[in-house]
């Protein structure tokens, strides 16, 4: 029997994403590369223990003047639960999601939201229809949260500024969390293990490091 991805060396483990038996090497070299890594496979969360992805510059984060600081997380707690939940399960929930996905969704969130600040509103859509999936529910979450803020204090709270702010912190952190491969999911592996936690975690948790 050989591998089922180089049909030439020996396999030495089950692959569920290809059902069939891979080598090492192959699966070192392709997960989260050409191989869509289930994320409760005990070899991917054996390599997340060594992953050691390239640190990114903060001063590199797009959107740097938008300025989110740890006042600005405490006061909006409620906002960046809410939506880096609804993040955590769009992505899961929708077919084929990717870290990228969710990057490409949360960058035309912020473009969208920018447009408010100039009163001009301008949706922008991700022309990759998962990234444009993951929008609308994100949206969608924002948009509930803010109506249902509303009709409990009996008048509006949550400002556009602070919503693009809380996209903006969640946009860094996909991309501190990001491993670069093709297929990678090691963000949204991240805020799943975030928000295994009761609802109403500190948001502190989430952290750009």
């Amino acid at each position: 029997m050989a591998c089922k991805i180089c049909e030439t060396r020996r396999p030495r483990r089950f692959c569920p994403a290809v059902e069939g038996q891979i080598c090492s090497l192959c699966c070192g070299r392709e997960r989260e590369m050409t191989i869509n890594c289930p994320l409760e496979c005990e070899y991917l969360q054996e390599a997340r223990k060594h992953e050691r992805p390239a640190p990114v510059n903060p001063d590199q984060f797009p959107n740097q003047d938008i300025h989110v600081t740890d006042k600005f997380l405490h006061d909006n707690e409620a906002l960046l639960l809410q939506l880096g939940r609804t993040v955590m399960t769009a992505a899961l929930e929708t077919r084929g999601a990717v870290d990228n996905d969710v990057r490409e969704a949360l960058a035309a969130l912020i473009r969208t939201h920018r447009t408010l600040q100039s009163g001009l509103y301008y949706e922008t859509r991700p022309e990759n229809t998962v990234a444009a999936q993951l929008c609308r529910k994100i949206q969608a979450a924002t948009d509930e949260f803010r109506l249902a803020e509303t009709e409990r204090l009996q008048t509006p709270k949550t400002r556009d500024l602070d919503v693009l702010g809380v996209l903006a912190f969640l946009q860094r952190l996909e991309i501190d969390r990001n491993n670069g491969r093709n297929r990678g999911r090691r963000f949204i592996d991240f805020m799943r293990g975030q928000f295994r936690t009761p609802a109403g975690a500190p948001a502190r948790s989430l952290a750009v490091t």
